[in-house]
C-alpha cells in the first residue's frame, strides 16, 4: 500500500516495507530488484549521488528503467567532491543543487525525482534558500517531494515553512534512539514521514557481529566508536535479548529489530540496506512479524537496563548532524 501524508506525499507505508539500495555490481542488483517488484505494490529505492560517488545512481537508473513507473526513487544532494572523488565538501548552494539534480536525473534515467533529500545541512547556506530552490524544482516538474537528512528540529520547521517537507531521513533503531527526544514529536506535529537508515545498527542488531569481530580499513565500521571491541562486548546484552525473542517467535533478530520500528508509528518507513538477496527477503519478512504488548515490554525493559555504549560517529561526522 501507499500512504499519503498531509502534504500529499507518496511514500510507501510501513506495510509496504521500504527498501534501501546499496551500490553493488549491476548483475547482482538486477536480480535483487525483481524480488520486491513481485511482492510490493510500490517499492521504494533509496540512493544518493555521494554513493560511489555517482555509481549507485547509475546502477539504480539502469536496473529500474524498465519498471520506472512502478517504483519510488529517492536520491540526495549536498556535497561536492575532491579530485579523487573521496573528499566530501558540504555544498547546498542553489546553483549547486540545480547541477546536482540535473546529474541525478541523467544517471537515474528519469524525468523526475520522486523524493529529493538534502543529504546534510550546510551551515553556510540558509535552509530557507535550500527549501526555496527545491520548491522551484518542484514547480518545474523535476522533483515531486522534498526531504531532509539528519536535520535538527528547528531546521525542519524553518524548511517546512518554505516548502512542505515530505520526509526526514536519520538514523533510528534499538541501537540509536536519540530521535525520540525532539525529532519524532516534531515530525508528528508537522505531518512529516520518518525514514530511518541503519535500522539494524549497521549489522549489529542482526547478531552476526560477535565479540572479537574486526573490520577492514575500507569498512566504515572500522572508524565507528560503537564497533570498538569494548563497545561490542558491552552492547551484546541487547542483541542477546533480540535473539531470544526471535527464537521464541521463530524469526530472526533482524526481523525483530525491524518489527520494533514498524510498530512505533505508522509513518515510520525503515530502509534496511543489503547487498544479498536472502537478506532482502529476510527484511521484507519483518512486515509480517507481530510484536505483542508483552514482546514490546520485554524490549523496553532491556532498553532501560542496557545502557548502549560508545558514540555512533566520530566527532567530525557527528558535527554534521542535527543542525
Amino acid at each position: 500500500s501507499t500512504e499519503f501524508t498531509d502534504q500529499g506525499a507518496a511514500i510507501p507505508s510501513a506495510a509496504s516495507n521500504s527498501l534501501a539500495v546499496i551500490a553493488q555490481p549491476l548483475a547482482e542488483f538486477s536480480q535483487a530488484k525483481s524480488y520486491p517488484l513481485e511482492i510490493q505494490e510500490r517499492p521504494f529505492f533509496d540512493t544518493a549521488e555521494v554513493y560511489g560517488p555517482y555509481l549507485n545512481e547509475e546502477v539504480v537508473g539502469e536496473a529500474l528503467a524498465p519498471v520506472r513507473d512502478q517504483v519510488v526513487i529517492a536520491t540526495k544532494f549536498g556535497f561536492t567532491f575532491g579530485d579523487d572523488n573521496r573528499q566530501q565538501i558540504l555544498n547546498s548552494r542553489p546553483e549547486h543543487i540545480r547541477r546536482a539534480v540535473e546529474g541525478s536525473l541523467m544517471r537515474l534515467r528519469t524525468g523526475v525525482i520522486d523524493l529529493l533529500y538534502q543529504h546534510r545541512v550546510d551551515p553556510d547556506v540558509p535552509i530557507e534558500d535550500v527549501a526555496g530552490t527545491v520548491k522551484d524544482l518542484i514547480a518545474e516538474g523535476k522533483v515531486k517531494h522534498f526531504g531532509l537528512s539528519e536535520a535538527g528540529a528547528q531546521t525542519i520547521r524553518r524548511a517546512h515553512a518554505v516548502q512542505s517537507v515530505t520526509a526526514l531521513q536519520s538514523e533510528y533503531s534499538l541501537w540509536w534512539r536519540e530521535p525520540e527526544g525532539e525529532i519524532l514529536p516534531t515530525l508528528e506535529e508537522l505531518g512529516i514521514g520518518f525514514v530511518p537508515f541503519s535500522p539494524l545498527g549497521k549489522g549489529f542488531l542482526t547478531g552476526a557481529i560477535k565479540e572479537g569481530a574486526t573490520f577492514g580499513s575500507d569498512d566504515f565500521r572500522s572508524k565507528v566508536p560503537r564497533f570498538a571491541p569494548a563497545a561490542i562486548k558491552a552492547n551484546q546484552a541487547l542483541v542477546d535479548l533480540l535473539g531470544q525473542i526471535a527464537k521464541d517467535k521463530g524469526v530472526t533478530a533482524a526481523q525483530i529489530a525491524l518489527a520494533w520500528l514498524l510498530a512505533r508509528k505508522p509513518w515510520i518507513v525503515p530502509i534496511p540496506g543489503t547487498t544479498k538477496l536472502n537478506r532482502l527477503e529476510e527484511n521484507v519478512g519483518a512486515a509480517s512479524v507481530e510484536l505483542f504488548e508483552a514482546d514490546l515490554s520485554r524490549i523496553a525493559g532491556a532498553l532501560h537496563e542496557v545502557k548502549i555504549q560508545a558514540d555512533r560517529y566520530l566527532a567530525a561526522l557527528q558535527a554534521r548532524v542535527g543542525r
